[in-house]
This record gives structure tokens, sequence and C-alpha cells, in this order.
């Protein structure tokens, strides 16, 4: 309050200065009377500083009449906007650390590189973990020998099995003949039994003919033995084939085995050479030749060999108020500047995305647009402002902008004209500003007549005189 008083104070001499002052012509009239009204002035400003100059005051009726211009409360269709601070991030930025424990061998990449994705930034040296290649390299060696000796074994079993089946098929072959030679001594047998019993023969040819059926019956079941030792044998082949077979299936899985945890070696000695991830620029580099690095450096943690940042298009972050989030929607458009580049017209991006959820410190919903920067002039980092058209139109009762004024807090007021031409000092809340004209949320009716833009700081109950109304 104070403080407009001050200002009122001000204007009040201001508008004194403005007209005539008769004690200004008669100083010069009057020889020591500009001494006595220079002393005078002093004690009438505290005077007038002791009696108060509080707007809200009433003033005697007898105060001189102001004549002003009136506004009214316009209902338009304004477009939701905010202005809001925005920071430019890198596209995409990465942290690279060592997946290996060595010393630096060579550093290649440096701060400021404009590099490509896989362009070597350097070398870590490991020795140990080129001599456990190698020795990899021999126990693979030693698998796809004992695959080739399982095949071998394959190959003896199979021909042993070959050998016993045709051992067996012969057996077979001679079981048919001793069979037939058999079954002829038994017909032999029952046509000479038949001549003795009618004593066309003698009994003895009977005996002789006897011991010949009796001699290829043995010989049939020697025949039957060896067949049964031939498939015997057979079965052996074929267990055998089975256990050469098993044997290279075994020696496969070593080897198979082996030739992954060799690919797997060779990842690891590929982590050796530190490659960018991504097309962009070095911005940052904390290793030197001969430094030692370690395989359980963490992301976030400590600081990492290079930072590799993409700059070719950048993220623009906007923190919007919670009384702007309800609004938004993707695609709404973005107009940035930047103090850097005051001279150079603002750019121009739309909303991509949002976080969905506000900050549970700041109550602000983060925005995300968007922006190329083929001549990479704009750098993660920097500030500016963004002012987003969140594309809403609604009715709103505006005031021009010359009308409505603040105080020394922030807090917007207006001089509301009295039906008894009489000022009223009344507060109001205010929404929208398009720069021309102000959204009037709160504390004004439709109808109600302000006085429109003034020299003069009016005061409660100060008269005034209404000329017509402003345009």
């Amino acid at each position: 309050m104070k403080g407009e008083n001050a200002f009122a104070e001000q204007e009040d001499e201001m508008l004194m200065k403005a007209q005539p002052n008769p004690l200004r012509s008669r100083n010069r009239a009057l020889p020591g009377f500009g001494i006595l009204a220079s002393s005078l002035v002093p004690l009438a400003i505290i005077l007038l500083g002791c009696a108060g100059t509080d707007p809200t005051a009433a003033i005697p009726a007898a105060t001189k009449v102001t004549p002003v211009k009136a506004v009214q409360l316009a209902q338009t269709e304004v477009e939701r906007t905010t202005t809001q601070p925005a920071t430019i991030h890198a596209f995409q930025r990465a942290e690279i650390r060592a997946n290996v424990t060595g010393y630096v061998q060579e550093r290649i990449g440096d701060i400021g590189d404009v590099v490509d994705a896989g362009d070597v930034l350097a070398v870590i040296a490991i020795p140990e973990l080129n001599k456990r290649r190698l020795i990899q390299e021999a126990r693979i060696a030693r698998y796809e020998a004992h695959e080739k000796q399982a095949e071998a074994g394959i190959r003896l079993a199979e021909a042993e099995l070959r050998a016993m089946v045709a051992k067996l098929a012969q057996a077979q072959a001679e079981q048919d003949r001793a069979e037939a030679t058999l079954a002829a001594a038994k017909a032999e047998f029952d046509r000479t039994e038949d001549l003795v019993e009618r004593q066309s023969l003698q009994s003895r040819m009977l005996d002789e003919v006897r011991m010949q059926l009796d001699s290829q019956q043995a010989n049939v079941d020697a025949v039957t033995s060896a067949i049964l030792a031939a498939e015997a044998d057979v079965a052996v082949s074929e267990a055998k084939l089975s256990s050469a077979k098993s044997d290279l299936v075994a020696a496969s899985a070593d080897t198979l085995v082996a030739q992954t945890e060799l690919e797997e070696l060779d990842a690891a000695i590929g982590y050796a050479t530190i490659r960018a991830p991504f097309a962009g620029v070095v911005t940052e580099r904390s290793i030197e030749v001969g430094d030692l690095v370690r395989r359980d450096s963490e992301v976030g943690v400590g600081q990492a060999l290079y930072v590799i940042s993409q700059i070719d298009r950048l993220r623009v972050h906007i923190p919007l108020p919670e009384v702007d989030a309800a609004y938004l929607k993707r695609g709404d458009a973005v107009t940035l500047s930047f103090p850097f580049f005051a001279n150079e017209p603002p750019l121009f991006a739309t909303v991509t995305r949002d976080s969905g959820s506000l900050d549970r410190q700041s109550r602000t919903l983060l925005v995300e647009a968007e922006l190329d920067n083929p001549g990479r002039k704009l750098l993660p980092g920097m500030f500016g402002q963004a002012t987003i058209r969140l594309g809403a139109k609604i009715a709103a009762g505006t005031l021009p902008a010359r009308v409505i004024r603040f105080d020394e807090a922030g807090k917007a007021f207006v001089y509301v004209i009295e039906s008894d031409s009489t000022v009223s000092v009344l507060n109001i809340d205010t929404g929208i500003d398009d720069g021309e004209t102000i959204e009037v949320v709160a504390g004004l009716e439709p109808g109600q007549r302000v006085i429109d833009a003034h020299l003069r700081r009016f005061r409660n109950g100060d008269r005034i005189e209404v000329l017509n109304m402003a345009d």
C-alpha cells in the first residue's frame, strides 16, 4: 500500500507540474519567496504522508471531477496459450563405459569430434583375454579330434556289423542246405525201413541209413547253433555302432559348447574396442592413454569414458503448469525463442509427447517437442521460452490490456465507475493475456464500466465524469 501511495503522489506531482503554478510566477516578483516556498513543499509532503494516501479511503465530495473514458467487459473467443521456460536436450545421449578391465592402449576420439555410428573412440589392452582365447581354440581342436575319432569308430562298427550280418546269412544258408539233406536222409530211412520190414533188404541196411540220418540231424543242430552265434555277433556289432554314434554326438556337443564359449569370449574381447553407438558429437571424455578402466563401472555411477550426444535433432523440455495441463494435446503448436539468438526469428515445433503425470514437487507436466538442428547451432543445455497454443478456443470476458493495472505484488485491479459517478478500486483475477486483451476470470460483472487508460491513479470515492465509451 505504501508503494501505491508513493506512485499516487508521483502522479499527482506530475499533474501539478503540468498545470500553471501561480507560485512560480510570483517567485520572480517577490524576493525570498522562492526560499520560503521551497521550505514549505517538504512540510506539505510530510503532512500529506501523515494524512495517508490509502486508495480505499474515501475523499471529500468537493474533490475536482476528472473526465475519463469508460470501457466494458467484452465477451470474445480467445485461444488459450501459455509461455513457459524451455530447455534443450540432446535427442539421444549415451554414457559409454567399459565392459572389460584393462589399460587404455589407444585414445582416438576427443571432445567436439563428430562421429558416425561404429567409429572407434578408444582401444583397451586386454592380454589375459587374448590368452584365454588361445586356450579355448586349443580346446576346440581337441574336441574336433574326438569327433573324428568317434566318426572312425562308427565306420569300424558299421564294417563289423556288415561282416556279422554276412556270417549270419551264410549260417542261415547252411541251415537250409542241412535241413534239405536231413529231409532226404529221413526219406531214405523211411524207404529202407519199409523194405526191411517186408524183408526185401537185410536189417543191417537199416542201421546204415539210420546212422546217416543221425549225422544229418547233428549237422542241422550245428548249423542252428552257428546261426544263434551269428545273430549274437550281429547284436554286438549293432551295440558297438550305437556306442560309436553316441560318442560322436557327445564329441559334437563338446565342440559346440567350446565354440559358443569362444564366441562369448570374442564378444568380451570386442568390448575392448570402444565404438560410438550412434552418429553424434563427443561431448565428454575422461580417459587418457595408460589409464586403467574396470568392467564393474555402472551407468550413472562415476564418470563415463565418453559421452556421445546426438544434436542434429533435439528434444525441448517444457514444464507446463497444472492450470494448463488439462488443455494440452499432442500436435499443439509450439513457438520457441532463445535469448542467445535475440535477432533471429522464432523457431516452430509441435508437441511430440508428455509425461502423462504431474511432478509431485513442482506440480508441472513435462512436455516434449522435437526440433531439427541441421547446423548444430543450438546446443544441449540452452534455455529459452516456449509459447504453446493449446488449441482450445473459449468464450471469455476480456478487457483491453491498457485498462488493467497491477500492484507491487502483481495483483490485478481496475477502476470501476459507480452509478453515482464515483470510483471504486476493484481487485480482479486475470487469465489469458494475448498482449492486447486480458481475460477477466473473476471480480468483474458483465455490464460494469471501468475507467480506460488514464495518467491519474484513482482512489475510492474519487469523482469522475464519463465523456464517452472508449472503443
